[in-house]
C-alpha cells in the first residue's frame, strides 16, 4: 500500500488520500457493488480526518466510481446495477418512456488489430483483438447497431454463447466474468448517411440518417479494453447529453 510520502508531495491532502483509496480499487481491494471501508475506518487507516476522507470520497462520488447509499455505506460503482447500466449510452426516447434495449449478440470472432485500432488500445499492428457485433432494439425495433472491440489478452475464453446466455448489461458482463469494470468513455459523433449494411440490420432505406458514434471505454489506470463503432437510428429517439 502507497503512503501519503510516495503520493505527490504538492497536491492537497484529499486528492492524495484519493488517490490512495483509487489505488486500491485499481488493485482488487473491493470489487464493484461491495462497500468500501467507513469514512471512520478510512480516516483511521490514513491517519487523517474524517472531513479529508468525505472530500476525497465526494470527488470519486462525482466521477461514478463509488456510490453512496443512504444508510448502507459507500459501494463500488457497478454496472451490474439498473440505475447505471446505461451509463455511457445517451439515447432517450422522445415519448418520455424508460429505455429498455434488448440484446441479440449476431457474433463473436477474434481478429488483427488494424493500424488505427492498435493506436488506440496501446497494442501492435495485427495484435488480437475480440470482435463482438450485436443490435440493440428498443420495443421490438432494431435502433442499436454496433461492433465492440475487446482486448483478446484480458477477455480470453468469452464466446458468443457466453455472451448469448448473459441476462445483464454487458459492462457487468465485464465486470462479473472477466473483474474489468469500466470507469469512464470518450465518444466522438458524427451523423451520416446508413449503408447497405448498416440500413440492413436497422431495417432502415440505404442513406437513411443515423448517428456514428465511436466509443472508447477505460478501465483503471486510464488503459482502454473497448473500442465501439455504433449506429443509431434515431427516428422515435435523440442523444442527450447532461453538460454539467
Amino acid at each position: 500500500m502507497r503512503t501519503l510520502e510516495q503520493s505527490a508531495s504538492f497536491s492537497p491532502l484529499y486528492q492524495q488520500i484519493k488517490e490512495l483509496i483509487l489505488g486500491g480499487l485499481q488493485a482488487g481491494e473491493w470489487q464493484p457493488g461491495q462497500a468500501i471501508p467507513s469514512e471512520m475506518d478510512l480516516a483511521e487507516r490514513y491517519k487523517v480526518s474524517q472531513g479529508t476522507v468525505r472530500k476525497a470520497i465526494d470527488e470519486l462520488a462525482s466521477e461514478n466510481l463509488v456510490v453512496r447509499h443512504q444508510g448502507k455505506g459507500t459501494f463500488v460503482a457497478s454496472h451490474r446495477e439498473e440505475a447505471v447500466q446505461y451509463r455511457f449510452l445517451r439515447l432517450v426516447p422522445d415519448n418520455g418512456k424508460e429505455l429498455i434495449l434488448k440484446s441479440k449478440f449476431l457474433s463473436c470472432e477474434t481478429v488483427q488489430a488494424n493500424e488505427a485500432l492498435a493506436k488506440q488500445f496501446g497494442i501492435k499492428n495485427k495484435d488480437p483483438l475480440i470482435l463482438i457485433k450485436r443490435v440493440q432494439s428498443f420495443y421490438g425495433k432494431p435502433v442499436v447497431y454496433e461492433l465492440i472491440y475487446l482486448l483478446a489478452a484480458r477477455f480470453q475464453g468469452i464466446t458468443l454463447e457466453h455472451l448469448t446466455s448473459w441476462s445483464g448489461p454487458l459492462y457487468g458482463f465485464y465486470e462479473t466474468e472477466f473483474a474489468t469494470h469500466m470507469v469512464r468513455a470518450e465518444e466522438h459523433i458524427k451523423a451520416l448517411g446508413a449503408d447497405r449494411l448498416v440500413a440492413g440490420h436497422l431495417s432502415l432505406n440505404e442513406a437513411a440518417p443515423v448517428l456514428q458514434v465511436e466509443r472508447r471505454t477505460f478501465t483503471y489506470g486510464n488503459k482502454t479494453v473497448e473500442v465501439r463503432l455504433a449506429h443509431y437510428e434515431t427516428q422515435d429517439l435523440h442523444y442527450a447529453n447532461d453538460l454539467n
